[in-house]
């Protein structure tokens, strides 16, 4: 399931087990000035859904719920615009379907493009390098 808001996309993988959807990923990603004045945002949103979950949907049938029907002539378009190209080579990788799910049915990934997080990160560094002792001390616990 996707959606895209005009900050944030909001996507979740998930599994059909015994008719009802199951929920195994959630992802949403906050846009950049720069990716929020591109046009056709619901596009992006896919591409970020299949980057994202790449390692899972190889192989697999994959169903792609979006509130945008429009997405799904991608495939019949004789031309396509240098943007799409992107989009329509990734989508190629995969057994896909696209199909339109009304926002009020799309809950999840509507919330999750709905959140915005105004707060900025606190980067720290890594620590690569770890005390012998504290292995040691994790080793034996674990035994």
């Amino acid at each position: 399931m996707c959606d895209t808001s005009d900050f944030v996309i909001g996507v979740v993988l998930g599994q059909k087990c015994d008719k009802n959807f199951r929920a195994i990923y959630y992802a949403s990603k906050t846009l950049n000035d720069a990716q929020q004045t591109t046009p056709q945002p619901r596009k992006r949103c896919v591409v970020f859904a299949c980057d994202k979950f790449w390692p899972y949907l190889i192989g697999t049938k994959v169903i792609v719920y979006i509130d945008h029907a429009a997405i799904r002539n991608l495939f019949a378009k004789k031309e396509a615009k240098s943007r799409l190209i992107r989009l329509i080579l990734l989508l190629q990788e995969f057994d896909v379907e696209i199909r339109d799910k009304k926002r009020s049915e799309n809950i999840v990934a509507d919330h999750l493009s709905c959140l915005e997080n105004t707060e900025e990160v606190d980067k720290k560094p890594i620590q690569e390098e770890f005390l012998d002792e504290l292995i040691l001390a994790i080793h034996t616990k674990l035994q």
